[in-house]
């Protein structure tokens, strides 16, 4: 025996089991948060090449008429830069790129302010990547309009469809989905 002579060696085999057990079970822990994200920048990572393929001139028909956008990679592709025409609008930008293990988007929209939604619903097997609000600036507060979501769903080389929220007073106001082509 060591120690203390009223603890028996199967007491120490015990103690010992319960702290193996904790270690294993700290690791455990401390080693899912990890690989979670390891997982999540992958699939950021995925989402944002399958994004630069949409480089190039892509035209959509609207029921106010022929929308245009053009996507390029910008700043040594760490960036994708989206030009948008809308009929009876201004022009709006919005750009994607990567922040660790996040897929962030700013989007530059005619109501004067600036959201940024993050990529929460990659779905790599679809195609389809889901952004939802983050934050934004020039935003008086958050019951004032703005883009609130988006979804990009990849539908082929040369087909690609959009389905934008507005959200206005704490909810959706309308949605704007849009079937792009690739004309160039």
């Amino acid at each position: 025996m060591i120690g203390n002579p009223s603890i028996t060696l199967k007491q120490l085999r015990v103690a010992s089991s319960k702290i193996s057990r904790v270690v294993i079970a700290l690791a455990i822990c401390i080693g899912l948060p990890a690989a979670a994200a390891a997982e999540s920048m992958q699939s950021a990572s995925v989402a944002f090449d399958k994004l630069k393929t949409l480089a190039g001139h892509w035209e959509a028909s609207t029921s106010k008429g022929k929308a245009s956008t053009t996507y390029r990679l910008v700043s040594s592709g760490t960036a994708l830069l989206e030009n948008t025409n809308m009929p009876g609008e201004e022009e709006m930008i919005t750009v994607y790129y990567l922040d660790g293990a996040r897929l962030l988007l700013t989007h530059y929209c005619e109501a004067g302010n600036q959201p940024r939604l993050q990529a929460d619903g990659i779905d790599p097997a679809s195609n389809a990547i889901d952004f939802r609000f983050l934050d934004a600036t020039n935003l008086a507060n958050p019951a004032t309009g703005h883009m609130h979501h988006v979804v990009i769903r990849l539908q082929g080389p040369d087909e690609m469809a959009q389905d934008w929220t507005f959200y206005k007073d704490g909810k959706p106001g309308f949605t704007v989905p849009i079937v792009w082509h690739k004309v160039e």
